[in-house]
């Protein structure tokens, strides 16, 4: 059974089947250029990113406050320190290397 097509040359019905997809798909030009009035398609219209949620969740920034900055200069530092003095921390255990 064939829907009928838009002017976009699209199926109206809400379901394709695969064969009509394929179809679609192996008529079309590869190297057409894209209408100026093209918009991404988007599962979800709250999606903001240009990746599916499902495929690659947004990252999310949280902020770190002054004493995270601190705690992890005070770590390196100290690695640094140690490895200044040729001592060897590897095993967790401070020891001459």
């Amino acid at each position: 059974m064939t829907k009928p097509l838009d002017e976009g040359g699209v199926a109206s019905a809400e379901r394709v089947s695969d064969e009509e997809l394929t179809a679609l798909a192996l008529a079309a030009d590869p190297k057409a250029p894209l209408n100026p009035d093209a918009v991404p398609w988007r599962a979800g219209m709250l999606q903001k990113g240009l990746l599916p949620d499902w495929y690659m969740p947004r990252p999310i920034a949280t902020g770190r406050g002054r004493g995270t900055r601190v705690v992890i200069f005070a770590v390196v530092a100290g690695f640094l320190v140690i490895g200044a003095f040729g001592l060897c921390i590897t095993s967790g255990f401070l020891s001459l290397a």
